[in-house]
């Protein structure tokens, strides 16, 4: 009897000390928001839409603890679009015809395109494989007072020709690429990399298109990318860049961000410098954010050019967030932007109107889990 207690005891404590050597988390975000976008003199649109503050999302993540201090990672995200069910667009080789895989009548089935990784870090940092982050689009969404989600987003991304224009079209990889491998120094085991520990931090990668070497296009979809940041206390700086190579046009990406938190108000601002081909573009961000009892407000000033045609694009966006819970927010943003030299950007889902200004409103919730 004593026998069979003691092996049980034994039993327990090395199944205790096994499950205290990995873990596996499931969270997400789910984020609504009414919103109307409209164009002066011209049309107009209201929708239900997710992510108005918050990208709606589904994950999965997990660590096994390999002893010596190292460890191997996992991180499967997937896009929500939480006011129709569907899921989000990915794209497979980083080129045109590498979009969205339709499901059922056409519509987005479930796909982990956010984030899909497997990684081993340790004291050296962390590699990365899968589909993941370019490190040159973090300085667009760290320096935005409204993270690149809703009508707030800053013009430095939004009409960015990498975006909008021939990169986005031909590339996708502004913002993510897949077949990538990335390496981190300083941003903690299986992190995202949006702001890096303090002191210096950095973050390389590659990524293929995956092309026939017989191939003209062979070299389609491949690229890399680059980002290095100091944090030191309210301080906080980044440089990144990165470029897709493309038959009809190679497009690099140059950008700068920093930030200075004087605890009253936080204030930020960016420069990015786009070129696809013979075409470029330059915008610039300035913005804070302010406490304000149980919530925060929000504001910013962004400009985007496209030196080639001289259309630019000014947009000034203000809102709040109250915080209803430790995981429950409302939120109401307001922004308009104005047009000349032939841009035609709108705002809340409008169809843009040459030289015409734009005004959007995201009225709306958000919950994590």
């Amino acid at each position: 009897m004593k026998k069979s207690m003691l092996a049980l005891a034994a039993l327990t404590a090395f199944a205790g000390a096994a499950s205290a050597q990995s873990s596996v988390q499931i969270w997400g975000i789910v984020d609504a928001a009414i919103s109307k976008g409209s164009v002066s003199g011209g049309n107009s649109v209201t929708r239900l839409v997710g992510s108005g503050i918050s990208s709606s999302q589904l994950g999965f993540r997990g660590s096994e603890d390999m002893g010596g201090g190292m460890r191997a990672n996992f991180w499967l995200e997937a896009a929500l679009s939480n006011d129709n069910g569907a899921g989000g667009p990915t794209n497979v080789n980083n080129q045109g015809t590498g979009g969205a895989i339709a499901g059922l009548n056409g519509g987005q089935g479930l796909t982990f395109a956010r984030r899909a990784t497997v990684s081993l870090s340790g004291g050296f940092g962390e590699i990365r494989l899968g589909r993941d982050y370019t490190p040159q689009f973090w300085n667009w969404t760290v320096y935005d007072p409204f993270g690149t989600n809703g009508v707030g987003t800053t013009r430095t991304m939004l009409s960015s020709v990498a975006v909008g224009g021939v990169y986005g079209g031909t590339g996708g990889t502004a913002v993510r690429a897949s077949n990538s491998i990335t390496y981190l120094f300083n941003h903690g085991a299986n992190a995202t990399y949006a702001a890096g520990g303090q002191g210096l931090h950095a973050a390389v990668q590659m990524y293929y298109g995956e092309n026939l070497s017989s191939a003209a296009n062979k070299s389609d979809g491949n690229g890399n990318g680059i980002r290095i940041g100091y944090n030191a206390g309210p301080l906080s700086v980044a440089f990144g860049a990165g470029g897709t190579k493309m038959l009809n046009a190679n497009m690099r990406m140059t950008n700068i961000g920093a930030a200075y938190d004087m605890k009253v108000v936080r204030v930020m601002g960016q420069w990015t410098k786009d070129k696809a081909g013979t075409v470029s573009g330059d915008g610039m961000l300035l913005g804070l954010t302010a406490p304000m009892g149980a919530g925060l407000l929000r504001a910013s000033y962004s400009t985007y050019e496209n030196n080639t045609t001289k259309a630019e694009s000014k947009q000034t966006a203000i809102g709040y967030v109250h915080n209803l819970s430790k995981r429950t927010r409302a939120y109401a943003t307001y922004a308009r932007v104005n047009n000349s030299g032939g841009a035609n950007a709108s705002l809340g889902g409008a169809t843009g109107v040459a030289n015409r200004g734009s005004t959007g409103l995201d009225i709306g919730m958000t919950h994590s889990f």
